[in-house]
């Protein structure tokens, strides 16, 4: 496992941004937490989706609009993991702590799993963001190269055009292999997890069960297994690939930089981790509410890099002093202007990461 650390001796600019950061929550009153804004998505979009769980269980319909309630379901799931799940794991959508675990338990009815996921996401891929070695959301794959440092195969050529296939069928990749691949091998990417407690071992297995069978079994008994079938994947599919491109646009965008760890090997990044993650994250679309709205702010995500445990609510509003910041200090602040833009870099960058290195 490689050993990672940062030049934290002189970490000015962090210090400045927390206390002009403190300093506007002070001043306006306002809680980091969530608030009715986010509140309001909650009690839109999970009940949105138990309805449309239980019409297409329970009402007969034809054929395309069953198709259609499946893949809007798999927009309101992604839309359910981005606001509710990921506020609520990273502490941020609540200040009572039971309240975040009960709702970071979505992730679980999603097919993942609350402890992995907060392992894989808010330990490693928000302290060694864009490392590749590291980082499980880049992790090295012979079908995906995503920085310079990572080998080159000659089907890389063409995974600008294949990695739609693969964005599309990552949500079922990770409820049906993923979880079970880091839960028996007990790491992330070479590193080792965490112990899980009995509760978290039973948590697991209970919610796996239960996700096979709200999602497989019961389906299968009212419906028949070719409609569910059909059904099921294009609700994954959907799933699968707007959870990818929102988080890949994030990242793997032509604004952002990479680091390399090599297997046991010690990395010292000259930087203090904050300006490591403005330098290795991007923002997009940030003017766009509709966006905003439906990402839960992780188009706001120089943002939420630096401060997880603030409710995505708040990011429009920190994101001035962020700007501010960054300038002062000479640092760059990566925000692509739309969701389009951010795509084409993403997909120009796949493109490039598919040449042969010495052409790259």
């Amino acid at each position: 496992m490689a050993k990672v650390t940062f030049n934290n001796r002189n970490s000015v600019f962090f210090s400045d941004l927390k206390q002009a950061v403190e300093n506007y929550f002070s001043q306006t009153n306002t809680r980091k937490t969530g608030n009715f804004k986010l509140y309001l998505k909650t009690i839109v979009l999970i009940p949105a989706a138990l309805l449309i769980y239980i019409l297409l269980l329970t009402v007969s319909m034809p054929v395309w609009v069953s198709l259609l309630l499946c893949g809007v379901l798999g927009i309101v799931f992604a839309s359910i993991g981005f606001n509710v799940m990921h506020d609520a794991n990273h502490g941020s959508y609540s200040s009572k702590k039971w309240v975040n675990s009960l709702l970071g338990y979505t992730i679980n009815a999603l097919g993942g799993n609350a402890f992995i996921w907060k392992f894989k996401h808010n330990i490693i891929h928000h302290t060694y963001t864009n490392v590749d070695g590291v980082d499980d959301d880049i992790a090295r794959s012979p079908l995906m190269r995503q920085c310079q440092s990572q080998i080159w195969k000659p089907a890389h050529k063409y995974q600008h055009i294949y990695v739609v296939f693969l964005y599309a069928i990552s949500s079922l990749a990770w409820a049906a292999y993923l979880d079970f691949d880091k839960y028996f091998k007990k790491k992330v990417n070479n590193t080792p997890m965490q112990k899980m407690s009995v509760n978290d071992h039973v948590v697991f297995w209970v919610s796996k069960l239960l996700y096979a069978f709200f999602y497989i079994a019961l389906p299968i008994m009212v419906v028949g297994f070719v409609p569910w079938l059909v059904g099921y994947l294009v609700m994954e599919i959907v799933l699968g690939f707007v959870l990818a491109i929102v988080f890949q646009l994030a990242h793997v965008v032509e604004e952002t930089e990479f680091e390399y760890a090599g297997p046991n090997e010690a990395l010292l990044i000259e930087n203090e981790w904050a300006v490591h993650q403005i330098k290795t994250t991007s923002n997009f679309a940030p003017r766009n509410k509709i966006v905003s709205w439906f990402a839960g702010g992780l188009n706001y995500q120089v943002e939420h890099h630096l401060f997880p445990r603030i409710s995505h609510i708040h990011y429009p509003a920190i994101s001035k002093i962020v700007e501010q910041k960054c300038k002062e200090y000479k640092l760059p602040y990566n925000s692509i202007k739309t969701m389009r833009a951010a795509i084409v870099s993403h997909f120009r960058m796949m493109k490039q990461m598919g040449r042969p290195p010495q052409t790259a």
